[in-house]
């Protein structure tokens, strides 16, 4: 026998192999760098919480709804009478806000998108900063919310804050659309022109197209870097009125010769929109001094615009180059001209034949064609609202069924507003007639 055999075979024999190789060692294995990694997380996670509750991702509150409410169809009759339905508080509009199928209400800090039918919140959005006002276009519901924090001087007229945050919601679900930064004045009312906004104020106005970029400012322009592009400056604005394609203001400014001494009221027409990426430059259709004070602009078309003057009460139309071709006396008394209208705007419904002005006292109808008036309701609360063709007048304790273009009386329909005895600004949403009361939104049918 071999010592081979005798001993076995020696499996060992021969050059042992090398070890497998280890993977190559990084930085991960070390544990100064998993401290350095968790580090990491902590900050990443301790920044989203910092967000989280000083963002706008605590500072909003949103409930959004289904998209399955139809808008209500407008009816073709009248009721026998009106009820009351429903009521919320709505602080922030200045008039109802109907919307798609829905009735916006603003109040607080919250923006609420109610059924017309029963007033219950089918959406609703909120911020930890107070609502300036609320309006509508594009089939969305426009929230402007206000910013006190600034470090403007005293002297600033802004020093109080502005309406800065503005906020486009959808009127079917309340899903916010668009979101901006804007330089609205406290105060402030949106006038919808059917495709623009713009938004009112005593020495600023501001326009925005859909997705809250601004398409004009006019006035006194914050951090403006080229004074020369307004026309006037110093001069502060009574009244505002849009039409499509065109904004009328009425200015007050310093007389040249005492800067001191404000000289007659000018009416200024200017575009909304102004050449690309100069919204600060105004495109000026006509500016023109009226020969009066304390003057309000009532309506334009897209040719005319309506100017009211006291001492004698008068309405005066003016062309598109600022020719004057008309002059009407009308029957308004002199207390209605005092102080210019809140936020700048006179209360004014269009109709299909007539735009409605509501004085204070009584409703003036003038023509769509040309501005001219047509009729007057005396003791009137408001300019009323368009309801199966005919206007729905509001006077003490009832509607005066009206006829849109003669003024004819054609009904009289009962209305009980309790105690409240003040304007009543009125829009309609399918069979809702609605009514602002002051502070509180109310729903009759």
């Amino acid at each position: 026998m071999s010592e081979t055999a005798e001993h076995g075979e020696d499996v060992l024999d021969g050059p042992v192999p090398d070890e497998p190789p280890r993977p190559p060692r990084t930085s991960f294995h070390r544990r100064r760098d998993f401290l350095a990694v968790l580090v990491i997380v902590v900050v990443v996670v301790a920044g989203w919480v910092l967000i989280g509750t000083s963002g706008d991702f605590a500072a909003t509150s949103s409930q959004t709804a289904p998209d399955d409410l139809e808008t209500p169809q407008a009816p073709s009759t009248l009721p026998p009478s009106f009820g009351e339905a429903w009521r919320a508080p709505s602080g922030a509009t200045q008039a109802p806000v109907a919307v798609g199928p829905s009735v916006v209400t603003g109040d607080g800090n919250e923006v609420v998108g109610r059924n017309p039918y029963t007033g219950k919140q089918r959406w609703r959005y909120a911020r930890d900063i107070p609502l300036c006002t609320v309006g509508a276009e594009w089939n969305e519901a426009i929230a402007v919310y206000r910013r006190t924090s600034t470090s403007l001087p005293s002297s600033d007229p802004a020093h109080n804050g502005t309406c800065s945050e503005v906020t486009s919601l959808k009127s079917t679900t309340g899903e916010r659309a668009h979101q901006r930064n804007g330089d609205a004045e406290l105060d402030t009312q949106l006038l919808s022109d059917g495709s623009l906004v713009t938004t009112t104020g005593k020495r600023l106005i501001n326009t925005w197209r859909s997705d809250l970029v601004q398409t004009m400012e006019y006035g006194e322009v914050p951090d403006i870097v080229n004074p020369d592009k307004q026309p006037r400056v110093g001069c502060t604005y009574g009244s505002i009125a849009v039409t499509q394609g065109r904004i009328g203001v009425i200015e007050r400014c310093p007389a040249k010769s005492d800067p001191t001494v404000t000289g007659d009221d000018r009416l200024t027409v200017y575009k909304p929109t102004g050449k690309e990426n100069e919204s600060d430059e105004p495109q000026v259709d006509f500016s023109i001094t009226i020969g009066g004070s304390r003057a309000r602009v009532i309506a334009l078309n897209e040719t005319y615009t309506a100017v009211a003057l006291p001492n004698p009460s008068r309405v005066l139309v003016y062309d598109g180059q600022g020719n004057k071709v008309g002059e009407y006396p009308v029957d308004v008394p002199d207390a209605d001209f005092a102080g210019d209208p809140p936020r700048g705007v006179v209360p004014v419904t269009k109709g299909t034949d007539a735009v409605f002005w509501f004085t204070g006292s009584r409703t003036i109808a003038l023509s769509t064609a040309d501005l001219r008036p047509l009729w007057t309701k005396e003791n009137t609360l408001g300019a009323g609202a368009v309801f199966a063709g005919y206007l729905l007048l509001p006077v003490k304790d009832e509607y005066l069924v009206t006829d849109q273009v003669t003024g004819a009386r054609v009904a009289r329909t009962p209305v009980n507003r309790g105690d409240h005895t003040g304007p009543v600004q009125m829009a309609t949403l399918g069979p809702m007639v609605l009514e602002q009361r002051g502070p509180t939104l109310v729903a009759l049918r």
